[in-house]
Parts: structure tokens; C-alpha cells; sequence
């Protein structure tokens, strides 16, 4: 599976990869962020392992992000 939104059909829609992890009890934290994009980091539900990571420049996600830098905020 690839974090990277460019391509993947089931990472065409980031935001809702971000809310159904977060919904599912698991846990994303933002890895980097810049002015015009984002690298957010997929964790275990103990928030232990990376499992996958989403890189993306789309609006949608920088408003869902918001502040935020992590699902537990």
C-alpha cells in the first residue's frame, strides 16, 4: 500500500483515509508540514509502529489537518 495520493485509487480521497483511521481507533500524526503540503504519518491503535504514511498537497487536507498535529489532539 502506498501513502503517496498521486496515484493509488484507495488514497485518491485523503481525507477520508485520515477519517476512517482515526475512526477505526488508530492513530495519524503529522510528520512534516509545509506552506503548500503535508507528510502525515498512519500508526498502530497504541500508537506504536508506522504503518503507512500519506504525503499531499490537496486543500481538502490541509483544512481537515487544521492545527492539529496529531488524531489525538
Amino acid at each position: 500500500m502506498s501513502g503517496d495520493v498521486s496515484g493509488d485509487a484507495e488514497w485518491s480521497n485523503p481525507v477520508s483515509v485520515l477519517r476512517r483511521w482515526q475512526d477505526a481507533g488508530a492513530i495519524w500524526r503529522v510528520l512534516v508540514r509545509r506552506a503548500n503540503s503535508v507528510t502525515v504519518g498512519l500508526y498502530q491503535c497504541d500508537g506504536g509502529e508506522e504503518v503507512d504514511r500519506i504525503t499531499s498537497a490537496d486543500p481538502a487536507v490541509l483544512r481537515f489537518l487544521g492545527a492539529r498535529d496529531s488524531s489525538e489532539d
